[in-house]
């Protein structure tokens, strides 16, 4: 069981997302970094799907009550063990007593705290994610708060051993604050201003202070479609770019609505999604044109070095098992 002692600025339950549901306008939600979660839970034994914390910029203060296995992947928030810095993106023995904090970012806004056995919430039509706006899953449908108990789930002997192997760890992602962002051209990018196409593909724009978990919203060239248009509601992704009457782009993230009325210029590539959810307000990016074939080879060379990781944390349980 943990404690929470102190909430930090937004500190939800988050898995994998509430996949199948969007049909009947249920937002999916979910890790904003599902990279970094998969990797987390992996490293303790978990499934990829488990759910588990989503820190957001300041981290909470968590006690833990018994004996744990943990691992904290994602953005490097400086996580300390009563007061001693510890790694990221491997697994580590959380002993009974110890208290975990947070302290200045160093890169990134975001980490994720998989345990092993997982974040024990109920899951509400098949995810254990947190919807803040609609009081949905989690931990009572919001983020945490100073004096919140969460249960943990039951562990094997694998799991209770995992932190064995953390003399190795996972090399993260390339989080910058100023990533080149690669997207494929979205349904109405040939709608867009020739002008606007080009802002678009060589200009430089900023993450605006409003962005949250539905949109990030940015602050750059402002983009017009060539001729004014009526546009019926269509399927919106976690990643695509539309574009609102003001000009400036939204992308849209883990919250987002199950359908948009925007044109959208641009999706972004799903192994990019991680770098963006990244991002602080203030960071700047720059988008990169690519093939959907180039975006799917991006894909599956993602999906076959997490199998490596899968294969390589077996051998390593059995080395030291």
């Amino acid at each position: 069981m943990l404690t929470i002692h102190k909430s930090g600025m937004q500190t939800t339950v988050q898995d994998l997302g509430r996949t199948g549901s969007q049909k009947y306008g249920v937002v999916a939600s979910g890790a904003m970094d599902a990279y970094a979660l998969r990797i987390a839970n992996l490293l303790v034994g978990n499934e990829e799907h488990a759910a588990a914390l989503e820190i957001t910029l300041m981290g909470p203060s968590i006690h833990f009550n018994e004996d744990h296995v943990i691992s904290i992947c994602g953005g490097d928030l400086t996580p300390q063990s009563d007061g001693k810095t510890i790694g990221n993106w491997r697994a580590l023995n959380a002993a009974k007593g110890q208290t975990l904090t947070f302290g200045k970012p160093r890169s990134g806004s975001r980490c994720y705290l998989a345990i092993a056995g997982g974040i024990d919430v109920p899951a509400v039509m098949g995810s254990r994610s947190t919807y803040m706006r609609a009081g949905l899953g989690g931990y009572q449908g919001r983020a945490l708060e100073s004096g919140d108990r969460l249960v943990i789930g039951e562990t094997n002997a694998d799991q209770k051993s995992a932190a064995r192997g953390k003399s190795w760890f996972v090399p993260p992602p390339p989080y910058t604050s100023e990533p080149v962002i690669r997207v494929i051209k979205g349904r109405q990018f040939e709608a867009f201003s020739e002008a606007s196409r080009k802002h678009f593909l060589s200009e430089t724009f900023t993450v605006n202070p409003q962005s949250d978990r539905m949109g990030y919203r940015l602050d750059g060239s402002r983009l017009a479609l060539a001729a004014a248009q009526e546009m019926i509601s269509e399927a919106v992704a976690f990643g695509s770019i539309q574009v609102p009457a003001d000009g400036n782009p939204i992308i849209l993230m883990a919250d987002r609505q199950t359908t948009g009325g925007y044109p959208k210029i641009a999706e972004v590539i799903t192994v990019d999604l991680p770098l963006i959810s990244q991002l602080k307000p203030g960071d700047h990016l720059r988008f990169n044109e690519v093939s959907i074939e180039e975006a799917q080879r991006l894909l599956k060379l993602q999906e076959k070095k997490i199998n490596c990781l899968k294969r390589a944390i077996a051998l390593k349980k059995e080395e030291t098992g």
